[in-house]
């Protein structure tokens, strides 16, 4: 199955893309359509769940939007992803986090919705390199801070 996430505010391009596609590849596509007017003839479809988790993990293949906790989430979840950044996101802030991701090896980013296609059969053979999350080192910081040690702020003392 190949699941489609489009985030809680749509993505009607994704969506309409891959129900183009969805006759062809072979396999069921579930799609995650949050509040798009897009609505897939092709495919499954359910706007929100509570969870994708369960979908994620029956999943062959996500293709998702380039929202960070999707994309973390399919990558913990160790299924292949390609992300694509939604252009209605005003500052395109998705485009920092996969040019990110790829340049890792952990996913592929699409970068035109017309390659789409192209991205799905060249994911079904890439190995993606395993996603470790980084060590969370922020509650040094914090100890730093109250105990007005270096790297803290001079002001504040536990």
């Amino acid at each position: 199955m190949i699941l489609v996430a489009t985030g809680t505010t749509g993505f009607d391009g994704l969506v309409r893309q891959m129900d183009r596609l969805a006759p062809s590849l072979g396999e069921k596509v579930v799609m995650q359509i949050g509040a798009g007017e897009s609505v897939p003839r092709h495919a499954e479809h359910f706007r929100i769940a509570p969870s994708l988790a369960s979908y994620i993990q029956a999943a062959s293949l996500v293709v998702s939007h380039g929202g960070q906790g999707t994309c973390l989430e399919v990558l913990r979840a160790g299924r292949p992803l390609i992300a694509i950044s939604n252009p209605d996101r005003y500052d395109h802030h998705q485009d920092d986090l996969l040019r990110a991701l790829e340049a890792d090896g952990h996913l592929l980013w699409c970068r035109d919705m017309a390659q789409l296609e192209q991205a799905i059969v060249r994911a079904r053979t890439t190995r993606f390199r395993p996603y470790q999350p980084p060590e969370c080192t922020i509650h040094l910081s914090v100890r730093k801070y109250l105990l007005g040690l270096p790297g803290g702020s001079a002001g504040a003392r536990a």
